[in-house]
């Protein structure tokens, strides 16, 4: 009888292991699109900006393959009347690793790494006083530029109401390369910012509605 006690206890040790043990399910359970609230407010105040941009997501366990689209166009007068405008799109894609892996309601800390790419046009418009020539209005212009760079990334988005989900994404962005510009270099790249800097911030206030795919398998509690 007292040989039993010891084998009974084994089973049960081994039973308790099997129970806590939970498999990875790697099938996606929801699928997220959203916007950036920065870039509809900015739009609406600041004279030399407009864009807006649009954001998706979808999980496999506890990463999360990103894709990111955007709209952006620059517009800045300086005191001498010269006049520099661009318009282009971005786009960027890559992943995120959440760390609140026990969260029912995959709610979100995360870090990640995306590649992005953009392609714009420019324009730069500014007035010569030439001696001999007089007054000479000058127009220079890239057409279809092409530009790439790398972002590690790290933010937050929690669950508010039902399927509305809101968080913040804060981006490093570095690593800059242009393509052909041809005589002129340019000033401002969509997507990135100022192109004379090897390295930018940036930062995005975002607002998500959330596409069930399946229910999520609950996580067993510990004994």
């Amino acid at each position: 009888m007292l040989l039993s006690i010891p084998a009974l206890a084994q089973k049960t040790d081994s039973v308790e292991v099997k129970a806590d043990t939970v498999k990875k399910d790697y099938r996606p359970t929801g699928i997220r699109f959203g916007t950036d609230l920065i870039d509809i407010v900015k739009s609406s105040y600041d004279k030399t900006f407009d864009g807006w941009e649009l954001n998706a997501d979808i999980d496999f366990d506890r990463y999360y393959l990103v894709v990111d689209y955007g709209y952006w166009a620059r517009n800045f007068v300086d005191e001498s009347g010269g006049q520099y405008d661009n318009k282009g799109t971005y786009l960027r894609f890559g992943a995120d690793v959440n760390f609140l892996t026990k969260d029912p309601e995959k709610n979100m800390f995360f870090f990640g790494a995306r590649y992005a790419r953009s392609v714009f046009t420019e324009n730069l418009s500014f007035r010569l006083e030439d001696p001999i020539w007089g007054t000479v209005d000058t127009n220079l212009t890239n057409n279809n530029i092409q530009a790439g760079w790398m972002e590690l990334t790290t933010g937050l988005r929690v669950k508010i109401w039902k399927i509305i989900w809101m968080g913040y994404t804060a981006r490093l962005k570095f690593g800059l390369s242009l393509g052909d510009t041809g005589y002129m270099t340019p000033s401002d790249v969509p997507g990135y910012g100022r192109a004379d800097k090897e390295s930018y911030w940036g930062f995005n206030y975002q607002i998500f509605v959330r596409f069930p795919v399946r229910k999520a398998a609950s996580i067993p509690l510990k004994k």
